[in-house]
């Protein structure tokens, strides 16, 4: 693993895109504005039908390292679009067009992402300054309670939310990119984590997100597909009760969520959800799970003195 000086960076974004068409137009600018802007943007237009490819195309003449990419799935044009992964497809499928190697970072933004100014230029330093760092991104901020009231997304800091996240290419092609599935932005990071790499998120590194996550299908049906990306990623069922037992007590709505969380797992199980297959992936997951367990008992009792 080897960093790379800023002169000699080179970095990749593609944005995939489905009904963007109140959010684009400001993502654009803001990318646009970076005081470090990406060498090759693609926003890979995914199935919209409100705009958003038309409004992507006058923007490719207006930013020159934009490209527009069409993405066709006609076969996977209903249903839930998480649970079916088409933001990832959508991604490999812009990937696939490109000599993505040629890059020694590459990022995937979504299109309501509103980035500040220096973003790029941090990422980029962030990867220069720590050479085992494999995936970064900085935290978000999501709308609350109307009257322009931001809420941060918590997460802890190894986890890089799936909106805005980077790679070094040793990463990237250590994992073999991102897997078309639900979970895939857990999956990553764990794999990243079993060849080596760190993964991190900046919390002063702050982006707004201007649709929050789970907005289409509603907060429940986000809470529940959370436990299903824990099943899909081989979370214990120790781990996922005591989350289910912290998301009640603290999550919006309170109680629900936690049985939501819970209720996802299940239900995953009882429909035979396909799993990561893979015996080293299961064996990493349950030792890291009892690492942080250990290491919150043992901040717990560190603080009571």
């Amino acid at each position: 693993m080897t960093g790379h000086a800023n002169g000699h960076q080179r970095l990749l974004i593609i944005t995939p895109a489905h009904n963007e068409s109140g959010h684009l137009a400001s993502t654009a600018s803001a990318v646009a504005a970076q005081t470090r802007p990406p060498d090759l943007w693609l926003v890979a237009n995914d199935g919209s039908d409100d705009g958003t490819l038309e409004i992507a195309r006058d923007l490719e003449r207006e930013i020159p390292f934009l490209r527009v990419v069409d993405v066709e799935q006609p076969h996977l044009t209903a249903g839930d679009r998480l649970a079916l992964a088409l933001e990832a497809r959508a991604f490999n499928a812009a990937l696939r067009g490109v000599r993505w190697e040629d890059f020694t970072h590459l990022g995937k933004l979504d299109g309501d992402i509103e980035l500040p100014r220096d973003y790029f230029e941090r990422v980029l330093r962030a990867f220069s300054d720590d050479s085992r760092l494999g995936i970064f991104g900085g935290s978000i901020v999501e709308p609350s309670g109307g009257s322009g009231n931001w809420k941060r997304v918590t997460a802890p800091s190894y986890h890089v939310h799936g909106a805005l996240k980077h790679y070094s290419r040793e990463c990237f092609a250590a994992i073999d990119g991102i897997s078309e599935r639900l979970g895939w932005d857990t999956i990553d990071e764990t794999y990243a984590r079993m060849r080596g790499f760190r993964t991190f998120r900046d919390p002063t590194l702050v982006a707004r997100h201007h649709r929050p996550s789970a907005s289409a299908g509603g907060k429940l049906r986000g809470r529940a597909r959370h436990g299903e990306c824990a099943y899909i990623a081989r979370y214990s069922a120790w781990w996922v009760a005591l989350r289910s037992l912290k998301m009640a007590a603290r999550w919006d709505p309170r109680g629900l969520s936690g049985l939501a969380f819970l209720w996802g797992f299940l239900s995953a199980h009882l429909r035979g959800l396909s799993r990561v297959e893979d015996a080293e992936f299961k064996r990493f997951v349950r030792a890291e799970l009892r690492g942080r367990l250990r290491g919150a008992l043992l901040g717990r009792a560190l603080a009571r003195g």
